[in-house]
């Protein structure tokens, strides 16, 4: 059986993973080397220092190429930040040939109707995704190829982000001598990774809590009804427990990932009275969790205040999906079923097979998901695979050739 390789890279705030993989025809990937180094040069998903996050993505992707002796020529791109943005619109299109048959280039002239929005010019085109056709009225037809009718019609969601963000990510990647196969919406991505395909019929939330953005996507009926990204995570939650106990930034982190729950039970761990020590730090181990369920419940509430249906019990009875690193809080998912009263999970990454022990990890969902997303769309006419238009691939050329050649 024909094996060809692909690549991802998820560039987080806290972290930069690369991921290589060996894809059969059946679409199956199989892991062969893993690359993880800390992140330098990002702020919530943002680019603020170029050189910075070029070496850190550098030194990443080597190390991924060492463990699988691998040559990395392109990958799947993760994209997240507060600058995306996203949209649901509607397109129709007249079938006016005399056999009424609906064929290929119809999908594409109502793809193109429904993605005409008026953009900005500081914004570029990122997904184009068809939640659903009608032909002559008839909803529901997820594929109308084939099918007889007069009129067809398109339910898009439309997600966008700021040129300038992509172009500094672009920066970076092409700038070690990478191609890039594709820029994928990240929580899109950690989708493929931890959601069944029933959780995305019935209605469902996955939120990917990472280190600087929460990346929310809502499945209806089978694809994607709304997306978001909100500057606050991880980060936030160290931060509150550096200032709140008059700790250093990296003893707090230790700290929240060592002891940190949202739900302690004091009786199994010692009693509230006793100081928790890291790095010759003494703290209450009460007063750390109170801080960090604070902003875990802040979160929560505005994951829920975020959905575009008040009604969300029956928007997404599946209910939430959490994922990322921030996931991994002890008691994070009894805290979301009491706040939220919807069915809570933390969302492992599946579906995958090789050197994945490091990777059985909600901090390692986006990545996965990548893997699985290039694995399922390569080769595929981006039109049928539903998820980057030509427009922004004209866009990226440009880009490679006004900064790189």
């Amino acid at each position: 059986m024909k094996k060809r390789s692909i690549t991802s890279i998820d560039v987080g705030t806290t972290k930069i993973c690369t991921t290589i993989a060996e894809v059969n025809d059946n679409g199956d990937a199989y892991v062969v080397g893993v690359g993880v180094t800390p992140s330098n040069g990002l702020h919530k998903g943002l680019v603020v220092n170029i050189n910075e996050a070029r070496e850190a993505i550098r030194t990443s992707v080597r190390k991924a190429e060492q463990a699988c002796n691998y040559k990395v020529e392109s990958a799947y791109l993760g994209v997240t930040g507060r600058h995306v943005s996203s949209v649901n619109n509607h397109g129709v299109v007249a079938i006016t040939r005399n056999d009424r048959l609906v064929r290929p280039d119809d999908l594409k002239r109502v793809l193109s109707s429904a993605q005409s929005v008026q953009v900005p010019n500081d914004r570029r085109l990122l997904h184009v995704i068809p939640r659903g056709y009608s032909v002559d009225g008839q909803v529901g037809v997820k594929n109308p190829v084939g099918m007889y009718g007069f009129r067809l019609d398109v339910e898009t969601h439309i997600i966008t982000a700021a040129a300038t963000s992509i172009q500094n990510l672009v920066k970076c990647i092409r700038g070690i001598g990478i191609d890039i196969d594709d820029l994928v919406l990240e929580p899109l991505a950690s989708s493929e990774a931890v959601l069944t395909e029933d959780e995305k019929q019935v209605g469902v939330i996955i939120a990917d809590v990472g280190g600087g953005t929460t990346d929310i996507c809502v499945f209806k009926d089978g694809s994607i009804y709304h997306s978001a990204i909100l500057p606050v995570a991880g980060y936030q939650l160290t931060r509150d427990v550096a200032i709140g106990l008059g700790l250093p930034f990296d003893v707090a982190e230790e700290m929240k990932k060592r002891y940190g729950s949202v739900m302690p039970v004091y009786e199994s761990k010692m009693d509230t009275a006793n100081p928790i020590s890291e790095d010759g730090h003494g703290v209450s181990y009460q007063d750390l969790c109170d801080i960090i369920r604070a902003r875990v419940e802040e979160i929560l509430r505005l994951i829920l205040l975020e959905l575009p249906n008040s009604d969300y019990e029956s928007l997404v009875p599946a209910g939430l999906v959490l994922t990322g690193g921030s996931s991994n809080l002890s008691g994070i998912e009894t805290l979301g079923r009491d706040i939220l009263r919807l069915p809570v999970r933390v969302g492992v990454p599946t579906h995958i097979s090789g050197i994945t022990d490091s990777l059985r990890d909600p901090a390692y969902a986006t990545s996965v998901g990548l893997l699985l997303w290039g694995a399922k769309n390569e080769g595929k006419s981006k039109w049928g695979g539903n998820w980057i238009t030509s427009r922004f691939r004209q866009m990226a050329a440009k880009i490679k050739k006004i900064f790189f050649l």
